[in-house]
């Protein structure tokens, strides 16, 4: 397989290391105001999300509904449960923000336009993609915050559900919805534009993950042991990972699935969004010193799933053009 290079990845890189050397900007009080400019950057994002979603190709896809169910419970249900597992092993052994972190991780929704690419370019269930990739999206923004209460409760810890639902209903739905109703203006100019509309929508959020781990280097979050938590980081993000594609591909298999329909289970059912889980970070834990951390596990898989699914997409696009029973 050709590995291409990414410039996002690597912006991901440079906005760490930059907010390291030079967090003041971004902190809290800081010259580029990320109070307001975090909360502008979410609505940024969630409107051209909007303009981009298109309710008829929703349509093609909404009548496989075991394929939907086990997509959605794949990642509301059996993520936190592995979410649970961790937050039980990992214990006092690690920072609290980094389990939280993982939990956070298991409790996002799939990704959308990654979900999408890896199974058209698998010749997968294109239309079942773009149906589960956009619900999950639309769905996270309730369960997921629920998710981190329960975790928080069960801490001892409160998270006020009125501010922060409010929050995520103003900077997430409400522009997803004018992004919706601007659609027939200017969708298709965006449609045109959309390699350069992706690059403000990606460089958006390496806005984001500077800002969000500005506050944790001026707070010292990351005096000890930070090499050793990235590599932790990136053993239990694989080891996630793995179980998310094992689990999904032998459910598809159990049911079965099509080949078509099992791809797709098996990418937006693992898949977990970065392009959505650092904007719902940033209004679900506020100004949560350690959110770096909180967001360090979602940034190492995020890249650790390209890579992986990737691979995969590549290998079974090549499989034959007649139905078959099963991956080789």
């Amino acid at each position: 397989m050709k590995f291409k290079f990414d410039w996002f990845l690597t912006g991901m890189v440079l906005a760490l290391v930059l907010a390291w050397l030079v967090p003041e900007p971004g902190a809290a009080g800081g010259v580029l105001q990320p109070e307001l400019l975090t909360k502008l950057g979410i609505a940024l994002i969630f409107f051209l999300h909007g303009v981009a979603l298109s309710f008829p190709s929703l349509k093609a896809g909404v009548l496989n509904w075991r394929l939907h169910l086990l997509v959605q419970a794949s990642t509301f249900l059996m993520f936190p449960l592995l979410g649970f597992l961790a937050l039980h092993l990992l214990g006092d052994r690690v920072p609290a923000g980094l389990s939280l972190g993982f939990f956070y991780l298991c409790a996002l929704p799939s990704t959308v336009s990654s979900s999408v690419a890896f199974t058209a370019a698998a010749r997968g269930n294109v239309a079942g993609a773009v149906f589960n990739a956009t619900l999950s999206s639309l769905l996270g923004v309730v369960l997921t915050p629920l998710w981190i209460g329960v975790v928080l409760t069960t801490a001892g810890q409160a998270l006020d559900y009125g501010p922060v639902i409010f929050d995520l209903f103003r900077w997430l739905i409400m522009p997803l919805i004018f992004g919706q109703l601007a659609r027939p203006v200017i969708g298709t100019w965006v449609q045109r534009h959309k390699a350069k509309i992706g690059i403000v929508d990606r460089a958006t959020i390496l806005v984001l993950v500077y800002t969000s781990f500005c506050d944790s280097f001026t707070q010292g979050v990351w005096a000890n042991n930070a090499l050793l938590m990235l590599v932790g980081v990136g053993l239990g993000s694989a080891l996630i990972l793995a179980v998310a594609l094992g689990v999904t591909t032998w459910s598809a298999r159990a049911l079965g699935f099509s080949t078509e329909d099992r791809i797709t289970a098996i990418f937006c059912g693992s898949k977990k969004t970065l392009a959505s889980g650092v904007p719902m970070a940033k209004l679900i834990f506020g100004a949560h010193p350690a959110i770096g951390l909180i967001l360090l596990p979602i940034m190492v898989y995020h890249s650790l799933q390209l890579l992986v699914c990737g691979v995969l997409a590549e290998r079974w696009s090549k499989r034959p053009p007649e139905p078959s029973n099963r991956f080789d």
